[in-house]
């Protein structure tokens, strides 16, 4: 049920004000001991406290018509206690939000009964508004004189008389519902020092270019008296985190913090990469004196944090240094062991990219914009969820994003909810994404909630189609970086993708008990269009497959375009192509920038296509070869979360990019899950290459369990076992033997090896 929040703000703010920090606080009193339930929602950003502990942080982002507040609960001793704020008003659109009206919005209730809470607002002038934004994507970086800020005012006891009463405001939203998801966790880790040394400063005014102000410091100063000190660190893997440093310094001191995802010429470099525009990945403060916090309100993105101290250096003691990380998971359920290090290590970075792209959504990046695009969920990130982690709950909130941020003529979304973008080949695999989930886990009632989504979404698609194809205007065909369309008035790419979705559509339909003969009639008439041109490729003489190109020869296969001995060959194009690409050949072109399309390239987004058309027809050598060779390269330099495409000149932390992952757990441990059959039914079907054993854990949707299989293989052949909690129902594949069987507890099989390749 909707439920209502009061929604609060400062009485003066203007309505232009951009960059805006308000501090909110409110004493309670709690007769006896309770535990108190607190719902929150904001725009923009807010960071709580409660009794002077770090308590919360958000929002969950959300579309304004289809608000989500948190909950937090905490048990309290009876007496006094005190709730505050700091709400950092953007006045911008980021990726994560619209640019809403500012507010604050909470409730405290205990029991069930409510709370009474007793607000008081400030100003904080200490912050210096709109100095630079992080990136267009992004807000605003934090520029905090905090000798101006009110001290003890966390505390219960504080003097707030002299601050303001906040005023109810509208902020235009819609009803409120409960966040559909966890909350995201704080996790605390302890940095690994690296470097360390004085500093002098070498350019301009302190604001003239920040970034480089801070890049262009001379570290290793030989002729000139040190100004500073400075500190860099190795957080392990790009996260989306805050450090928490506590220093000892002089008053006045200035404190930056700086990140990026890699070194540059062995420096932490505060630009981001790809911003389409400029960028400032870093964060200023100015020191009241004596030991005291330096934090980020907001969370950043990076791997690498380099700390510069502007005060003489032998009055800086450092006192404690961490790093909290924004992450949604904690470790996975899921785990692969091979007995091959470097498959192993692939398989866990994929894991580890996804955590770190994971917050309130499951997102592109942490560091550049932290955008909840459909194509990293529908794709890649929902079979890497359900790889490694029971609960798939931000993939669902994705889709159901996506549908609620649809265009007016249906179009689901792309990216949302801030900064809405609409892409074809997305809104497509929007509904394979939609009936691939209820298979996961069985949830048939988001295909209920989606279905008029769904319908709308292919009405836009039918509206564009004309009798080549479906028509570019329709929007953003985005098929893969690097991709090279075909000639002619419509892409097949886009086409490929319609026509699985229109398949999908079908069974979605079924699964409901609708009617979905339009679709299967629409279906028809796209796959003969898709096949003319295959045909007429064909027809054309020599070089066919190089003209259809590895994307399209990728996707049609997948579809079941060609007959056994075309598709034969098409397999060995795809191989063949693969083979010529970088990184396999490092004279192959090189996919250095967005607008660098060449028909020599490869990604590791689209091998979630190509390579299970491999693996499927006996060629698992192939692709765990492929997996060494290409992402085994991607790893180098010690790089611990994947590259966005073969090429260093990209983001470091995409998870789209770990393909590998899925594929290697779901075909080498043989369960593929079936759901939408009925709860625990899986599909058994085993390609293991000349792999000699495995073993490893699948987690159970929904649950805090897992099965647990091991294989291996001798003369007899393969020797399979699986361990169950709870019972199940395996489908085996006709190589196995066929049939179904049911298993309480633990399931047994000799397989022929030949069956398993």
């Amino acid at each position: 049920m909707p439920s209502a929040l009061p929604c609060l703000w400062i009485a003066d703010a203007r309505p232009d004000e951009c960059d805006l920090h308000v501090a909110f606080r409110a004493e309670f009193q709690l007769p006896d001991a309770a535990t108190v339930d607190f719902h929150l929602l904001g725009a923009s950003w807010f960071y709580g406290w409660l009794d002077g502990e770090a308590f919360c942080e958000g929002p969950s982002r959300f579309p304004k018509d289809h608000p989500e507040y948190q909950t937090h609960s905490a048990r309290l001793g009876a007496g006094r206690h005190v709730l505050a704020f700091v709400v950092s008003h953007h006045g911008v659109a980021t990726r994560m939000l619209e640019a809403l009206p500012p507010f604050l919005a909470c409730r405290a209730q205990a029991g069930g009964q409510e709370i009474a809470l007793t607000w008081r607002c400030q100003r904080l002038t200490a912050y210096t508004p709109q100095v630079r934004r992080v990136n267009p994507q992004l807000g605003f970086i934090e520029w905090c004189d905090t000798r101006m800020l009110p001290v003890g005012w966390l505390q219960s006891g504080f003097d707030a008389t002299g601050w303001s009463e906040p005023m109810p405001v509208e902020p235009g939203i819609g009803p409120l519902y409960s966040l559909s998801t966890a909350n995201p966790r704080a996790l605390v880790h302890q940095p690994a020092l690296l470097a360390e040394g004085t500093l002098v400063e070498t350019f301009g005014y302190e604001r003239d270019d920040i970034p480089a102000r801070f890049f262009l410091r001379d570290l290793t100063p030989a002729s000139l008296p040190p100004q500073g000190v400075w500190r860099r660190y190795d957080l392990g893997r790009v996260r989306l985190m805050r450090p928490c440093f506590t220093l000892d310094v002089p008053s006045g001191t200035v404190v930056e913090f700086a990140y990026s995802e890699s070194l540059v010429h062995g420096r932490v470099s505060p630009w981001v990469t790809l911003s389409a525009g400029d960028s400032c990945n870093l964060d200023h403060y100015i020191a009241r004196g004596g030991p005291q916090e330096f934090q980020p309100l907001a969370p950043r993105g990076g791997r690498f944090l380099e700390v510069h101290v502007l005060a003489a250096p032998a009055a800086v003691r450092w006192l404690e240094e961490r790093v909290v990380e924004r992450a949604y998971y904690g470790d996975a359920g899921g785990s692969l062991r091979t007995g091959d290090a470097l498959l192993d290590r692939i398989w866990s970075v994929g894991v580890e990219t996804h955590r770190a792209c994971a917050e309130d959504a499951i997102t592109d990046n942490p560091t550049r914009e932290r955008g909840q695009w459909a194509g990293d969920v529908v794709t890649v990130g929902l079979d890497i969820a359900a790889t490694a982690f029971s609960d798939l709950r931000l993939c669902r909130r994705s889709l159901v994003h996506s549908a609620q941020c649809a265009r007016e003529d249906g179009l689901v979304a792309g990216l949302c909810p801030g900064g809405a973008a609409y892409l074809t080949t997305y809104a497509a695999q929007w509904i394979s994404a939609c009936v691939h989930y209820w298979e996961l886990t069985g949830d048939r009632a988001l295909l209920e909630t989606l279905w008029p989504h769904a319908e709308r979404n292919l009405a836009a698609f039918a509206a564009k189609t004309t009798a080549d194809g479906i028509a570019d205007e329709l929007g953003w065909g985005f098929v893969d970086w690097g991709y090279v369309r075909n000639p002619g008035p419509s892409d097949m790419g886009v086409n490929l993708h319609c026509l699985a979705a229109l398949r999908s559509m079908i069974r979605w339909a079924s699964a409901l008990g609708r009617d979905g003969s339009r679709y299967a009639a629409t279906a028809a008439n796209l796959t003969a269009l898709i096949a003319r041109y295959f045909n007429d490729e064909f027809a054309a003489g020599p070089g066919a497959w190089e003209r259809i190109g590895y994307h399209r020869a990728a996707l049609g296969l997948r579809l079941g375009f060609f007959p056994a001995e075309q598709a034969k060959a098409g397999r060995a194009f795809l191989r063949e192509h693969m083979l010529r690409c970088f990184p396999n050949r490092h004279d192959a072109p090189r996919l250095s920038d967005p607008a660098a399309n060449h028909p020599q390239l490869i990604t590791p987004y689209f091998g979630h296509f190509a390579l299970p058309e491999l693996i499927e027809h006996g060629d698992m050598d192939f692709v765990l070869d492929q997996y060494r060779t290409c992402w085994g390269w991607a790893l180098g330099d010690d790089r611990t979360t994947w590259l966005e495409v073969f090429d260093t000149r990209w983001s470091h932390c995409h998870q789209w990019s770990g393909c590998p992952t899925w594929q290697l757990s779901r075909h080498l441990l043989g369960l593929r899950p079936r759901f939408d059959r009925g709860a625990l039914h899986y599909d058994f079907e085993l390609h293991t290459g000349s792999l000699p054993a495995a073993s490893g854990n699948v987690p159970i949707p929904g649950r805090d369990e897992v099965i647990t299989v091991s294989w291996q293989k001798d003369a007899a052949g393969l020797h399979y076992r699986l361990q169950s909690p709870a019972p199940l129902t395996l489908r085996l594949a006709t190589a196995l033997g066929g049939g179904t069987v049911a298993v309480a507890g633990t399931f047994t099989a000799m397989c022929p090896v030949e069956g398993c390749v």
